[in-house]
């Protein structure tokens, strides 16, 4: 299982800002994230038609840097590229570290700023980016370097397709999963992603990770911003018009597993 807040029913915006301030959980093998989704699979199935990882971090405190990090360390990712195998999402990756402490010690501003000439994110204020991507004079598939298949943008008159639509927010606190984020033998993982028994082997060894878990193991979420940005007209397609939109609640640990 795992906690989920969308907006997918209710606001997405094609091009914008979204702040999220947030106190991030501190527990082994939780994972937190705030990211974006297509509302439409306009370009096809993932990712070809893009992700928006705004924040993503682990809850284990020691998390080797190399794999990583801890809570002291969080991940922005766009995904992108024409198939689950061709995701050039390592190409489009940074990571940022608080210098003492972790970031499960206070809320900080989670953001993302993206137009048709760029994608950035943020920690705290728009000065500390975090990953810059310019998406103003090469298309991502020029970015691939790929060749010899079908350009899934190809009829898009935008190079910052497939980020040229409608997104909606996401907010979530998994735990464990057998999609690589932990990686197998690191950190006395007690699962391994390609076991069939992946779940039993994680409850089996509760009494290793339960006793981490506790009040600092709340994802809690002061407020929720989100904006549009007014594009020229002849590189844009139809938006959402709202108003700024706030909200304030927590999302509790509960077992992926």
């Amino acid at each position: 299982m795992s906690g989920k807040l969308t907006t997918v029913n209710s606001v997405a915006v094609q091009y914008g800002r979204v702040e999220v301030k947030a106190k991030l959980p501190k527990g082994d093998w939780l994972w937190p994230a705030i990211w974006m989704l297509p509302r439409y699979n306009n370009y096809g199935e993932w990712p070809a038609s893009g992700e928006i990882d705004i924040m993503e971090s682990r809850g284990n405190v020691g998390y080797p840097k190399d794999a990583g990090g801890g809570p002291e360390t969080f991940g922005s990712t766009m995904h992108w590229g024409p198939d689950f195998f061709t995701n050039q999402y390592t190409k489009t990756h940074a990571e940022y570290s608080v210098s003492s402490g972790t970031l499960a010690d206070d809320f900080h501003t989670y953001g993302v700023y993206w137009d048709n000439k760029q994608l950035y994110t943020y920690i705290d204020n728009d000065s500390n980016k975090v990953l810059k991507v310019d998406h103003s004079s090469e298309s991502y598939w020029e970015k691939s370097g790929l060749s010899g298949r079908d350009n899934p943008w190809a009829y898009s008159k935008n190079k910052c397709a497939p980020f040229d639509t409608k997104f909606y927010l996401i907010l979530n606190l998994a735990v464990g999963g057998t999609a690589g984020y932990f990686k197998d033998g690191v950190a006395a993982k007690p699962w391994s992603d390609n076991s069939q028994r992946a779940s039993s082997e994680f409850y089996d060894n509760k009494g290793q990770w339960l006793p981490t878990w506790g009040e600092s193991s709340i994802f809690q979420i002061d407020s929720v911003k989100i904006w549009s940005v007014p594009v020229s007209e002849e590189e844009s397609t139809s938006t959402e018009d709202f108003s700024e939109k706030s909200s304030s609640s927590n999302l509790n640990s509960a077992s992926d597993e």
